[in-house]
Parts: C-alpha cells; structure tokens; sequence
C-alpha cells in the first residue's frame, strides 16, 4: 500500500501535510502573488492535486492558490463519517479554518461541487465565488456510469486494484493525457481498495442529492459551472439545473470530456480566472 504521508513535486506543485480533524490532508501551496483573495483547488474524483497543472500558473498569477486533496481523495487519510457531500462541506469549513482562510475564491471540480454548496449554503461569507462542474446535481441527471456507482455497494468491486481501473479510466477518457508521472499520482491515490472506499461520496447522493435541491435558492454565492459537453459521467444538463436554482450563478458548456481542467485547460483557465476576477475583493490571507 502506497505511503500516504510521503510528499511529492511535479512542476509548480509540491505537496506537504497538514492534521486537520484527527486526519493527515495532503495540500499544496503557491504564494508567488502575495496580494489578492486565496484560491483554493480541490481535487476531482479519482485524480489527486496534481489535476490542476494545466492551469496551475493561471490560477497562481491571481492570488495565493492553496489545492487540497480531501480526505479520502487523492492522497488524503480518510475517515468513513465524512464520505458523502453534506458532511464534507462541513470538513470543508474545519479545513478553511485549519488554513486560516477567512474568505477564498474556491474552484471545485467533480466531488468538491457539492461539497462546496452544501458548505456555502451554511456559511457564504466564506465564498467570494465558486468555480463549479462535473459534480452532479441531481440523481435523474446523472450520467449512466455515474449512476451506476452511485446505485453500486462496496462487495461490487471487492478484490478490484482502484489504482489500476483509474489508470485505465483515465487514458481510455482524457483527451489530452497527463504525463507519466501525474498518472503515477493517480494510481497511488487509488490504489487497492482506496478507489471503492472512495466511492461511498458517491453512494451518498441518493440521500444527499434531495436534500441539496431545496438548499439551492438560499445560497448567495456567486457560481461558475463549467461542464464539458462530451461528459458521460456529468452531463451539462447538471450545470443548467444548478443556474435555473442558484441565485447566482453561471452555466458555460466547454468542449471537453469529464476532465475538463485537463482537456480544455486554457478554456478553463480563461472563464475560471475571469470569473474570479470579476468577483474579486481582496481579503488578509
């Protein structure tokens, strides 16, 4: 089983540790614009910190960019209670705190979606803006392969290797492959059974996807959703639902597969960081 306390540097990103609730969280920081609101990175599902470095030096010219693998996610401890969406955007407050963060602008990909909604509908003087996509919204939107995990139990894919279905989930979907060394990460994040333990944010949408719906209109934070328009996991219909019931919020469909980040990363950077600087009011960080 691969070490999850051992540290990492690929480019720009260089992981370090840091116990937040009893749990060792892997984290990477870029202080070389010393002024402007934090950004915060979390990882997308099943990938690691390392996802974000197609667009790593466009978020990092805006302001402090922190990017956190959360627990159970890339190369994160992780603790069964927090493995659905409502609990993690409570983590997700404890880990905004543990980085003494009063206000960021958060870009959340995949699982951090939701995550981060349910947390901005509690606390959205912690959001400055929300860069959202390919997480889904709602249970009759989802993808089939999506929906299949989400109806899964764990005993479906006992005895299956995560880190080697993720290699291949991978390389079968990106359109633009990650380098070796990025994959690599993939793999170890998902190796052995961390992949289907993993999963279990996923089989919590059953339960928590109805219950973010009504939360929805009350929360007043600005939202990008930036969806790929050859998703089979999240298609953009998620994205249209989240703006007919955020207050706030914008849907953009990019040319690109799940990974958006990856496959469309100027794209992505470009309405990310435009969106972050239209809503920007600098904060002590």
């Amino acid at each position: 089983m691969a070490d999850l306390n051992e540290n990492a540097a690929i480019g720009p990103v260089a992981t370090d540790h840091i116990l937040i609730d009893g749990l060792r969280i892997r984290y990477a920081v870029d202080r070389r614009a010393s002024t402007g609101t934090p950004i915060l990175l979390t990882t997308p599902f099943p990938e690691s910190v390392f996802a974000f470095l197609p667009v790593w030096e466009d978020f990092a010219t805006l302001g402090p960019v922190i990017a956190v693998d959360l627990p159970g996610f890339g190369r994160s401890e992780s603790r069964q209670d927090l493995m659905s969406p409502s609990a993690m955007g409570l983590f997700l407050i404890k880990l905004l705190d543990a980085f003494e963060l009063t206000r960021v602008h958060a870009v959340v990909p995949d699982v951090g979606t939701l995550a981060a909604l349910f947390a901005a509908a509690q606390h959205p003087e912690r959001f400055a803006s929300i860069v959202a996509g390919s997480g889904g919204a709602a249970m009759d939107l989802l993808g089939e392969p999506l929906m299949q995990i989400a109806q899964s139990s764990r005993s479906d894919f006992e005895g299956v290797d995560g880190g080697e279905q993720v290699v291949g989930l991978v390389r079968q979907l990106a359109r633009i492959t990650p380098q070796d060394a990025v994959i690599e990460d993939y793999r170890l994040s998902a190796l052995g059974d961390r992949w289907n333990k993993a999963a279990d944010f996923i089989r919590a949408y059953p339960r928590d996807l109805p219950r973010l719906a009504p939360l929805l209109p009350q929360i007043d934070v600005a939202v990008l959703v930036l969806s790929g328009s050859g998703d089979p996991f999240v298609p953009p219909s998620n994205g249209a639902f989240l703006q007919a019931h955020l207050p706030r919020c914008e849907a953009h469909v990019i040319e690109a597969g799940h990974f958006v980040w990856e496959d469309a990363p100027e794209e992505y950077a470009r309405q990310a960081t435009a969106w972050i600087k239209r809503h920007d009011m600098a904060v002590p960080h």
